[in-house]
Order: C-alpha cells, then structure tokens, then sequence
C-alpha cells in the first residue's frame, strides 16, 4: 500500500494585504490539500531558498535573486497602482532633508527597503543610511529616529504618528516616477517541486487563483473581518484592499520588468531576471 504524499506547503506572507487571497481557504471557502506555512516575506524568501516551501507568496526581489529555483504563478500578484497605503517612509523633515540621515528598515521586506532607496537616491537624490530594527518597540522606548520604513500593518498602525508629519507612500512615488504599477510581491513555486509534483503544484496555483477571485468579489466580508483586530474602521479597510493591485497583467509586468532592471543597474541584483512562468 502506498504512503499518502504529505500536503503541499503553502507559505502564507503574515499580512493583511493578502487576507482577500487566503480568507476563502482558511475559512473551508475554498478546499485543497495543503499545509499553510505563516511568517513575513524575508521568512518566507529563506524557507523557499531552503526548499522548504513548494509555493508561497514572496518579495518580488527574491524572485529577481534566484530565478534559476523559481516559476511564478500567472496572474497572481499583491502590488499597487498608486497609494499602497501599507509601505510607507514617516520622516520628521522632508524626504528631501534626509541625505545622509538615518533611515530605520524592518528586516521582514527586502523589497521595500531596495524601493526605498532606489526611490530616494535616484528619484529625490539623496543618499541616507539605513539601520535594521524594530520601529514600534523604539517608538515605545522613547527612541525618534529621523525617518522609518514602515512595512504591512505596522504601516497602516503608524501613518498617523504625531513625530512623523511628513510621509512618503512608496507606491505613490514609483508611480509618481515612472508611472507604472508596482509589484511588491509574487507568487512563485519551486521548479523541483513543479517538476516532482507537477500536477498537485498547478491545482494548488489554480486554487490560489480561484481564491484571489473569490477575495476580490467579496472585498465587503474582508474589510469586515480585517477591521475587526485593527485601528481602521470598515470604510477604512475597503479604501486599503481597494488599492491593491492581485492581479499579474501586462501593465504590472512591465512595472515589475523595471523594478529588476533599476535594482540590476543599481547592483542589488546581477541581471533582470526572465519571468518564467508555471504552465496551468
């Protein structure tokens, strides 16, 4: 008798942004054969470099890193075409005044913090420094670092802080600047996995793509269910989840196909990457 094969591990990035996208299969809405796998993105980028994982939601500069490991999911995406709301860099001066300022970055989002100073020193041209930590626990020290990249929903939690008058909405300012979409993260699967579970990894993309659809049907539930454990009311919320961006189209290709070419001039990677996909 053969063994059951073990459920596909599915990484979930621990965030509100991608609740329209798991919602219907946490709640049985939806239904797989799958182990769900819960951290932040920089987590879950370490899990899929391991093998570990054999899906998962991921920053789109992990993608750009080891293509060679990767497929990435059609149509599937978490990204903004303007305000993004939850990325965002709270200064006390203007962004402009931060030349060689200190810029406090979470270490849960490689993404952002490559947005963040592609956008500052080619965009407003200045070039900070940047140090790793925790905002909210310096916050709570006492501590007032000049400027802080706020990431998920610690961004939505601090975008009002009364030390931090100015902000800039990193989705706003890549449009701003190029005036494209921008794509934060990807889904992508292990190119061994898609090769040894060929037909189990592609039910689980369609699966994942049916519960994108199914989110985006029913913002009204999500805004519902997300205002319940937040500070921002239900009209709030709808506003958030309104202004991301799920799907993978030609527009936000292209502003993905930019991202990697700004981050391979830059030298953060070595080359823009070819997006190979997983046939469904």
């Amino acid at each position: 008798m053969h063994s059951k094969r073990p459920p596909l591990r599915l990484g979930r990035i621990g965030y509100l942004n991608v609740l329209p996208l798991h919602y219907p299969l946490e709640q049985g809405i939806l239904h797989g054969d799958f182990e769900l796998v819960s951290g932040p993105p920089a987590e879950l980028n370490i899990l899929m470099d391991q093998g570990k994982l054999d899906i998962s939601g991921c920053s789109c500069i992990e993608y750009g890193r080891h293509p060679e490991k990767y497929l990435i999911l059609p149509d599937l995406a978490i990204g903004s075409r303007g305000p993004v709301q939850s990325v965002l860099l709270i200064c006390r001066t203007r962004p402009e005044d931060l030349d060689g300022q200190t810029v406090l970055v979470s270490a849960q989002s490689h993404t952002s913090a490559a947005l963040v100073d592609l956008i500052l020193k080619q965009h407003v041209g200045v070039a900070p420094k940047y140090v790793t930590g925790d905002a909210t626990a310096l916050l709570a020290k006492g501590e007032r670092p000049p400027a802080i990249l706020c990431i998920g929903d610690e961004a939505l939690n601090l975008r009002r802080h009364a030390d931090y008058p100015h902000r800039m909405d990193l989705g706003e300012a890549w449009r701003e600047w190029t005036g494209k979409p921008f794509i934060f993260g990807l889904w992508i699967a292990s190119r061994e996995a898609a090769c040894a579970r060929r037909e189990e990894v592609k039910a689980g993309a369609r699966l994942l793509i049916e519960a994108k659809k199914w989110g985006q049907t029913h913002l009204d539930v999500i805004s519902e269910v997300a205002a319940r454990d937040s500070i921002l009311t239900e009209e709030e919320m709808r506003s958030y989840f309104s202004g991301l961006v799920y799907d993978l189209g030609l527009e936000e290709l292209e502003g993905l196909r930019l991202f990697y070419e700004r981050l391979a001039e830059a030298g953060v990677i070595p080359a823009p990457p070819e997006l190979a996909f997983l046939p469904l």
